[in-house]
C-alpha cells in the first residue's frame, strides 16, 4: 500500500470496525444475560481504534504528501474514534450498573446507532473513491438519524418518569438513554467534518 493510500486504507478500516462494534452493540442489548462479556468485548473494539488512530498519527509525522489536508485527516480520525469510544463508555455502564432487563428504548437507539454506522461507511467508502459531492447523501441521513435520536431521548425519558417506580434503575436508564443519543451527536460530527473535507476539496 503506498503511503499516499494509508490514510484511506486505514480510515475504510475504522469505518469497518464501527459498523462491525455498533451491530455487535446492538446484538448485545438484546442479551444482556452477561454485561461482563458484552463491556469487555466492545472494549476490545474501543482498542482496535485506538490503534487504527496511532496508525493514522504515525503516517501523518511521516508523510510529506497526503490526499487531503492533514487537518481534515486528523479530524475525521478522531470524530470516528469518538464514536467508538462512547458506544464502549455506554457498554461499560450495562456492566458498571447490573442493567440486565431489555429495554424497549435502548433497542430503538441502537437500531438507530446501526443506521448511522452504515451512512458512515457508505460515506468513508465514497472519501476514499473521491467521490466528495456523493458523500451529501449519507450526511443528510446521519442528520436526519440524529434528529430522530433527539426525539427518542424525549420520549424515552417521559416514558420512564411516567412507569419506573425505582428512583435508581430510572436514574440508571436516563443516563444510559443521553449516553446513547450522545452517541448519534459523535456520528452527525463525523458528518461535519466529511462536510467540511467536500468544500475544501470540491
Amino acid at each position: 500500500m503506498a503511503k499516499k493510500n494509508i490514510f484511506f486504507k486505514t480510515l475504510e478500516e475504522m469505518a469497518d470496525s464501527i459498523v462491525e462494534s455498533v451491530e455487535y452493540f446492538a446484538r448485545g442489548v438484546d442479551d444482556l444475560s452477561n454485561v461482563g462479556e458484552f463491556a469487555k468485548a466492545m472494549k476490545e473494539y474501543e482498542s482496535q481504534c485506538d490503534r487504527y488512530t496511532h496508525t493514522i498519527i504515525i503516517e501523518l509525522n511521516k508523510t510529506f504528501i497526503t490526499p487531503i489536508e492533514r487537518e481534515d485527516i486528523m479530524a475525521l480520525t478522531t470524530a470516528l474514534d469518538d464514536v467508538v469510544d462512547e458506544i464502549e463508555a455506554c457498554a461499560s455502564r450495562f456492566e458498571m450498573y447490573q442493567v440486565t432487563d431489555k429495554d424497549e428504548y435502548i433497542r430503538l437507539f441502537a437500531d438507530n446507532l446501526v443506521r448511522n454506522a452504515h451512512q458512515v461507511k457508505k460515506a468513508i467508502y465514497l472519501l476514499t473513491q473521491k467521490k466528495l459531492l456523493a458523500i451529501r447523501e449519507p450526511n443528510i441521513a446521519i442528520n436526519e438519524l440524529e434528529n430522530q435520536a433527539d426525539d427518542l431521548l424525549r420520549v424515552g425519558i417521559k416514558a420512564l418518569f411516567a412507569n419506573q417506580k425505582d428512583p435508581i434503575e430510572l436514574i440508571k436508564r436516563k443516563e444510559l438513554y443521553e449516553m446513547l443519543e450522545k452517541t448519534t451527536d459523535y456520528f452527525e460530527d463525523v458528518a461535519n467534518t466529511l462536510e467540511t473535507i467536500i468544500m475544501r476539496n470540491s
